[in-house]
């Protein structure tokens, strides 16, 4: 038994292992025994630890690996000590990565002598996404030769086998075998998922789930056993560094702890399940087989205790760190931007008008000329048709396949995969096709993206930008025609553009590219190509390539007549997008006595500039092309009331579309459905009389 075990693995590594796992079992006892300080909800490794020692000991700086909420000991494996886990168990201010605001073994990572961990949520398999985009963004680079690395990178997502049931596994499975991505999908099946058995969940494990995913290797291993974990992952880590093909690894483990702290095994399980786990302890599996092969006991009981001991003393000083401070609560929100002002020539001497979907063009092709990190992808967008609105058309045929590409029906991971894509260093331009079809990658603009800033303290912003299509015009119909604009902004952590125009696109899309957070464009169709009666305004002279129009900086398009407003008889439209030329429309009537905001950007929001022009003119209404109940130009109205009460005359008034479930197919019940310059006129002329 000595030569066999030794031949397999080197004593060192067993030993190492061996102290790994008594650690991670002193620490859970530590946090059971503790429950009263222990307050936080918590996962602990217990039944996991040998396939996740075994895959953490494979890795190299330059890998990425993207633990998930039970993989303590993979964290115990890249180097990280008991200290630093348990400060982010008590939720300390020195938690190294979130600083107290996620739980434990929610790790995020940028050491340099460690393998990287991007921020992840606890919406179980979702990770898959965002770490199938490290791996899409490490091929980009390497096929681009924008790094080089002493060693290829791999990387490797980590989840529970129930998770791989949820829809958005199979979206990262799929797009990792088709682009052979150099990835590994660690999946630890300990058969349950909370209190769902595997009967209950699943036809299969994922192994046999995987098998219809060509171009996706697979293989079986006893994640309970460190030595044939151990050279299992060997095997799958050898196999994605040197071929860069992705693989599943499906290790059967067991479960000894409780699933977190706040949901107990004795809630659901009985004594006879849970004594054919610990049966399968990887701690005494391998002391058994150390035994066997001649390591003296005392060795071990000393590892044992001094584990505990560390443990122990490790607890102690977690306790004794501080809390965050209150102050720091808005901290990383948003990552600094770089983009404050206004520059570059927006009207070159001699430029000609083009329309906004010829800036859109324009602006990802100056980008992509002098970015190289620089990619656009999305349904349709390819070299073929450039986009169903054609606003992507030529960049195929200029930039490549490689940098300009068609995917799937994937919205949750057109979105989500941008948070690994940013994390490499890379910008992805990212299209999805119409505002209604944006749902599928809410989950991952919200669990994932949003959140990557504030939870990881400012070490993985997600730089991208997300061009969505919106608006109805012309008979498009209940699925694409609609407005999302206060859906996404209640997410918090993400901004919003919605340009009117062509120069305001062109210099909104470069800022968005400088910034380093995520951005979402939304883009009126029927501005596109200013063929809707009435817009011929959207069509700009096309600023210079230097041109940037930094977001939050809201601009009067229309001005009221100063003699009207020292009257008092003046009114503010405050607006954006195609409510722009309803506005532009309906001022016509008015002689002066209705000035008008273009918001350009919804978040950030230039509430300064709205604020003082509401105070002047005592008057306001915000007017929208979304349905009104609940929506954003309701609670701006709000907020404007709440800042300007004593300055106004009447009460702020929004007005949009009727509150129906989706624009009609019908153009009479389109018409009737949406705000026109018409109706805008009526109300301007109901609030004149204030």
């Amino acid at each position: 038994m000595e030569n066999t075990l030794h031949e397999k693995v080197s004593q060192d590594i067993l030993l190492k292992a061996y102290n790994h796992m008594m650690l991670a079992k002193a620490m859970a006892d530590i946090y059971e025994e503790n429950r009263n300080i222990c307050k936080y909800v918590h996962s602990t490794s217990r039944g996991h630890e040998a396939i996740q020692l075994a895959t953490a000991y494979q890795l190299k700086k330059e890998d990425w690996i993207s633990p998930y909420y039970r993989d303590e000991s993979i964290l115990l494996g890249i180097g990280f000590e008991p200290y630093e886990l348990m400060l982010q168990l008590l939720a300390k201010a020195e938690d190294p990565f979130s600083g107290g605001r996620s739980y434990y073994s929610h790790p995020s990572s940028r050491d340099e002598n460690k393998p990287k961990i991007i921020h992840q949520s606890s919406a179980t398999g979702m990770q898959t996404i965002p770490t199938t985009g490290v791996a899409q963004g490490i091929k980009y680079i390497q096929d681009f030769n924008l790094q080089t690395f002493e060693n290829n990178p791999v990387v490797i997502c980590s989840l529970g086998d129930n998770s791989v049931t949820e829809g958005e596994v199979s979206e990262a499975l799929q797009f990792a075998a088709l682009h052979q991505l150099p990835i590994i999908f660690l999946v630890q099946d300990n058969e349950w998922g909370i209190s769902v058995t595997k009967e209950e969940a699943r036809t299969c494990d994922a192994y046999d789930f995987v098998a219809g995913f060509t171009g996706l290797s697979r293989m079986r291993v006893d994640g309970t056993d460190f030595v044939e974990s151990f050279e299992a992952m060997k095997k799958a880590v050898d196999f994605v560094r040197n071929e860069r093909k992705p693989i599943v690894v499906c290790a059967k483990t067991v479960l000894i702890g409780h699933h977190t702290s706040g949901v107990r095994r004795e809630f659901y399980r009985d004594e006879e399940d849970l004594t054919k786990h610990r049966a399968k302890d990887p701690g005494e599996i391998l002391r058994k087989q150390l035994l066997e092969s001649g390591t003296d006991e005392d060795l071990l009981k000393q590892i044992t205790k001094k584990a505990r001991l560390e443990a122990e003393e490790a607890f102690e000083r977690a306790q004794n760190a501080e809390d965050p401070k209150p102050e720091t609560v808005m901290q990383h929100v948003f990552a600094p931007t770089p983009i404050t002002e206004e520059t570059g020539t927006r009207e070159p001497a001699g430029g000609e008008k083009i329309v906004m979907v010829d800036a859109a063009i324009h602006a990802v092709q100056e980008i992509m000329w002098k970015h190289p990190e620089a990619l656009l992808y999305g349904q349709d967008v390819g070299e073929r048709i450039g986009g169903v609105f054609r606003e992507t058309v030529t960049l195929g045929k200029k930039f490549g396949s490689k940098r300009v590409f068609n995917t799937a029906i994937q919205e949750a991971y057109i979105i989500g995969s941008t948070a690994g894509m940013s994390a490499v260093g890379l910008k992805p331009i990212v299209e999805v096709q119409f505002a209604d079809y944006i749902y599928p990658g809410i989950n991952q603009l919200i669990t994932e993206i949003s959140k990557s800033s504030y939870l990881s303290q400012g070490k993985f912003p997600v730089s991208n930008i997300i061009r969505v299509p919106i608006g109805a015009y012309g008979g498009g119909g209940p699925y694409h025609s609609g407005s999302v604009e206060s859906i996404l902004a209640n997410i918090k952590g993400i901004k919003i553009a919605y340009p009117s125009n062509a120069a305001d696109f062109k210099g909104l899309l470069k800022a968005a590219y400088y910034d380093p957070n995520p951005v979402i464009m939304l883009e009126h169709k029927g501005l596109y190509w200013s063929k809707v009666p009435g817009t011929e305004d959207a069509k700009t002279i096309e600023p210079a390539e230097d041109y940037i129009l930094p977001f939050g900086k809201g601009k009067v398009i229309i001005e009221a007549d100063q003699n009207e407003t020292e009257k008092g008889r003046t009114l503010l439209v405050v607006t954006y997008g195609m409510g722009i030329y309803w506005a532009k429309e309906a001022v016509k009537n008015f002689n002066g006595r209705v000035e008008v905001i273009d918001l350009r950007t919804l978040i950030p929001l230039d509430e300064e500039l709205v604020f003082e022009r509401v105070k002047a003119h005592g008057k306001c209404i915000v007017l929208t092309e979304e349905q009104l109940n609940n929506s954003f130009a309701e609670a701006f109205a709000h907020r404007i009331s709440k800042n300007c009460f004593k300055y106004l005359d009447a009460p702020v008034e929004t007005m949009g579309s009727l509150d129906v479930p989706a624009v009609p197919i019908n153009l009479v019940l389109e018409k009737e459905m949406l705000p026109n310059a018409e109706k805008l006129s009526k109300k301007i002329e109901e609030m004149l009389k204030y």
